[in-house]
């Protein structure tokens, strides 16, 4: 692996975990300006404060979010995009490059694929590209992998959750991002069948903070290398106070029960 691979991987790693706690900020090309993403450095001063590893966000973000001053986090800058407003919302199509966010500083790129959509082979050449590409600057690549087409019965699927992941792997990512498969036992088989990282996501706004926190918790145990979670938590009435519970789930081993006392109003 080349040096500046290594280096930015470190970034958005936690050097001695080997784990990360991720927050996508890229909603608003998806879905327009959503609470918790109004005032952005606001919201990346909140779960850096916390102690998140990375953000991740659009290219023309980092001007409104770059803060200066604060807590450090890693950038990750989002090369796909599709809006709502499409017919095709889930075809995502590359709207950034691997050189744009060497120029913004970013510590890697990531990429959205979904599997089973009609433009599937769009998506998977877009990956395979970026990941060529990632390779010759030493840029890690996170691929977004999630199965949504007219042939997915259910997403969630222990088997097809595996695939996608092994799509990430198998296409040349650093890191796969995956949905959650709902135990241990099942997402297990997910991690044990990649040599990369596997990170969950976050998913649909969550009920309760106890069920993030469970996820979060058994999504480690199952050899998950950490999480990729947006809404739940700068959307949280508390950030900061999230992030650190998470936190001490996927960095320092925590049970449940103890990061909740941190939720505690």
């Amino acid at each position: 692996m080349l040096l500046g691979k290594t280096v930015r991987l470190e970034r958005i790693f936690n050097r001695n975990t080997h784990r990360t706690i991720i927050v996508p900020m890229d909603h608003g090309v998806t879905v327009g300006p959503i609470d918790g993403l109004i005032d952005m450095r606001e919201a990346v001063n909140q779960v850096a404060e916390g102690g998140a590893n990375a953000v991740l966000m659009h290219k023309g973000l980092p001007r409104c979010s770059h803060r200066g001053r604060g807590r450090d986090v890693g950038l990750i800058i989002h090369l796909s995009a599709s809006t709502s407003l499409s017919p095709y919302p889930n075809a995502k199509t590359l709207v950034a490059s691997v050189e744009d966010a060497i120029k913004l500083g970013a510590d890697g790129v990531s990429v959205h694929v979904n599997l089973g959509d009609e433009t599937e082979r769009d998506m998977l050449a877009h990956l395979g590209d970026i990941t060529s590409k990632a390779t010759e600057w030493g840029m890690p690549v996170l691929a977004m992998i999630y199965a949504r087409g007219p042939k997915v019965q259910n997403e969630f699927d222990p088997a097809v959750v595996a695939h996608c992941a092994r799509v990430g792997t198998e296409l040349g990512a650093d890191v796969v991002k995956v949905p959650y498969t709902g135990d241990v036992e099942s997402f297990s088989r997910v991690t044990e069948a990649c040599c990369i990282p596997v990170v969950i996501a976050g998913g649909p706004k969550v009920h309760n903070d106890r069920e993030l926190i469970q996820m979060a918790h058994d999504a480690v145990q199952a050899g998950g290398a950490g999480l990729s979670i947006g809404r739940n938590v700068f959307q949280h009435a508390h950030p900061s106070r999230m992030v650190q519970a998470l936190h001490g789930i996927v960095h320092q081993d925590w049970e449940v029960d103890q990061a909740m006392e941190l939720l505690k109003d």
